[in-house]
C-alpha cells in the first residue's frame, strides 16, 4: 500500500490503465466491503439462490432468485422465511413494488408456520405498501403485531399500530431502503435513511424473518443482517414457534400434489390461500374426494377448515362418551338440536374407515366414525375414537386440526384441545394417501402442512 501511494502518477498509469488499476486495488485490499458495509453485517441473501430461506406456504415459482434479486409474483398470499431464528439484530433491505398500489411486508420475530385460519404468520410486521392511505394505515412504514403477537407502539393512534412520523417512501417502481433494528423487544424502522417508526415491548422477540407475498409483484435486494449482543436469556413465551419440518401440501394457486380428475376440477377450486369445495354434485356424480399424490405412513398433519353455508337447526343423535348412542326407556334414539352446515372429514392412510370427521354433531369434530360405529371392534376402541370434548369454533369460523398418526395410533388436537388421544385403529393400513372429503356441503381448507415421522 505504501508503495502505491508513493509511486508517481505517471508510473501508476503505466502499471495499470486507470479503471483497471482502481478495480484491482479495491479487490486486492477488500475496499469494496469496507466502503459498502459496516463491521458485522453479513448477507441474508446470496444473490443467486434461496439458500437460507424456506418457502412456507407458496407455490414453487412464487419466490425466485435472479440477478441479485429476490422476485415475488405476489400469488398466493404467503411468506418466505429465514431457516433460522434471530433475536437482536439490524436488518437492511431494499425493495420496490413493480406495480402501483402494491402490498407486501417484512415480518420479524415470526413463527415458523402460518396462524390458524390465516395466510400470515404471527409476528411483527413492517409494512411495505405503495400509494395507499387511510385513517388506519399508511404507505410510509407502519409497524404492527399480527395474529397473536404483541407490541406497544410509539406514535400510535389508540391501537397497537405504530405510525411513521414522516413520509419518506418513494413510489413504484423506485427502490426504497429499510433499516430495521430489533433489540430486546424494541423495534425501529428507518426509511431511506431516517428513523420514522418505532415500537417496544414486543412478543415474540425472537423468531424468523419473513418476506411477504400479498397480491402484487415485488423485488428485494441487498438484504443483510448484523446480529447484536443478547444480554440475558428471554422467557419461553417470547420465543416464536420453531420450525418442526412441516411441508406445505397446497400451493395456493393450483392442485399440484393432488390427484386431479375432471370431477375434481369441477368441484375443488384454488382460491389463493384457500382451497374450496363448492358443495355441489351433478346427477349420478359421486362425491369427489381430493386425494394426495404421495402416500404417508407415520405423520403429523396440520389442516385448517371452516364451513361456508349459513347454519340451519337440525336434530342430531346424542352420542355418549363410550361411543354409543343414547336411548330413552323405550329404546328410541335421544336427539339434540344444534346448528348445522355440513359434513366432511379427512381420510388417513388411503381408506375411508380411518376418517377424522368434520361435522356439526353436538359431540364435536375429530371423531373416527368408521371405528366408533363398528360393532365388531372392542368397546375400548369405540370409546377412544369418541371426542372427549367438543372443541369446534362456531360455524363460519376457522378451525385447526393437528392430526398425528404413529403406527395404528391416532391423536387429534382441535383448536388447541386434545379431542382424541392415542386411540387405536385396528387394521389401519401402514401407509396411504391423505384425502379431503366432500360430503354434500361447501367447505374451505387452508394451511395444509405435513411432517413425516418415519
Amino acid at each position: 500500500m505504501k508503495l502505491l501511494i508513493s509511486t508517481k502518477r505517471g508510473e501508476i498509469q503505466r502499471m495499470f490503465p486507470p479503471m483497471k488499476m482502481i478495480l484491482h486495488a479495491l479487490v486486492l485490499f477488500g475496499f469494496v466491503a469496507s466502503l459498502t458495509a459496516e463491521d458485522g453485517f453479513v448477507p441474508l441473501f446470496n444473490g443467486k439462490d434461496l439458500t437460507g430461506w424456506t418457502n412456507v406456504n407458496c407455490a414453487s415459482n412464487t419466490w425466485t432468485a435472479t440477478n441479485g434479486l429476490i422476485y415475488c409474483t405476489g400469488a398466493p398470499i404467503g411468506e418466505l422465511r429465514t431457516t433460522r431464528m434471530y433475536q437482536n439484530f439490524i436488518l437492511e433491505a431494499e425493495w420496490r413494488h413493480l406495480k402501483p398500489k402494491g402490498n407486501a411486508g417484512i415480518f420479524v420475530w415470526a413463527d415458523a408456520l402460518t396462524a390458524p385460519g390465516q395466510p400470515f404468520i404471527r409476528g411483527i410486521e413492517v409494512q411495505i405498501l405503495d400509494g395507499r392511505e387511510s385513517d388506519w394505515y399508511t404507505s410510509d412504514g407502519d409497524i404492527f403485531p399480527i395474529h397473536g403477537a404483541k407490541m406497544i407502539p410509539v406514535n400510535g393512534r389508540g391501537g397497537d399500530r405504530a405510525y411513521p412520523t414522516e413520509k419518506r417512501s418513494k413510489p413504484s417502481p423506485e427502490w426504497n431502503h429499510y433499516r430495521i433494528e430489533c433489540v430486546d423487544g424494541a423495534i425501529s424502522l428507518a426509511v431511506n435513511g431516517k428513523v420514522v417508526t418505532q415500537g417496544h415491548s414486543a412478543s415474540p422477540r425472537k423468531g424468523y424473518i419473513c418476506l411477504e407475498s400479498e397480491g402484487s409483484p415485488i423485488e428485494f435486494r441487498n438484504l443483510r443482517i448484523k446480529e447484536l449482543p443478547v444480554k440475558e436469556a428471554i422467557a419461553p413465551e417470547h420465543i416464536a414457534k420453531p420450525d418442526e419440518g412441516f411441508q406445505s401440501l397446497y400451493t395456493g394457486i393450483d392442485l399440484s400434489g393432488w390427484q386431479v380428475t375432471p370431477e375434481i376440477q369441477k368441484r375443488w377450486q384454488a382460491k389463493d390461500w384457500i382451497l374450496e369445495h363448492d358443495g355441489k354434485r351433478s346427477e349420478g356424480e359421486e362425491d369427489p374426494h381430493l386425494w394426495s399424490e404421495e402416500e404417508y405412513g407415520d405423520f403429523i398433519l396440520v389442516a385448517d377448515w371452516r364451513w361456508v353455508n349459513k347454519p340451519t337447526t337440525n336434530d342430531f343423535p346424542i352420542i355418549l362418551p363410550d361411543g354409543t348412542i343414547a336411548r330413552d326407556a323405550d329404546g328410541a334414539i335421544k336427539k339434540e338440536k344444534a346448528p348445522s352446515a355440513g359434513d366432511s372429514g379427512i381420510y388417513l392412510r388411503g381408506n375411508d374407515k380411518s376418517q377424522v370427521n368434520i361435522w356439526c354433531y353436538p359431540i364435536g369434530s375429530g371423531e373416527v366414525y368408521g371405528y366408533r360405529d363398528d360393532k365388531e371392534v372392542s368397546a375400548e376402541v369405540r370409546a377412544a375414537v369418541t371426542p372427549r370434548v367438543k372443541a369446534d369454533h362456531p360455524i363460519g369460523q376457522w378451525n385447526r386440526f393437528i392430526i398425528t398418526m404413529r403406527g395404528d395410533r391416532l391423536t387429534v388436537v382441535l383448536n388447541g384441545k386434545t379431542v382424541i388421544e392415542n386411540a387405536q385403529l385396528p387394521g389401519v393400513p401402514a401407509k396411504g394417501r391423505i384425502a379431503l372429503q366432500h360430503h354434500g356441503a361447501p367447505i374451505q381448507f387452508a394451511n395444509i402442512f405435513v411432517r413425516k415421522l418415519d
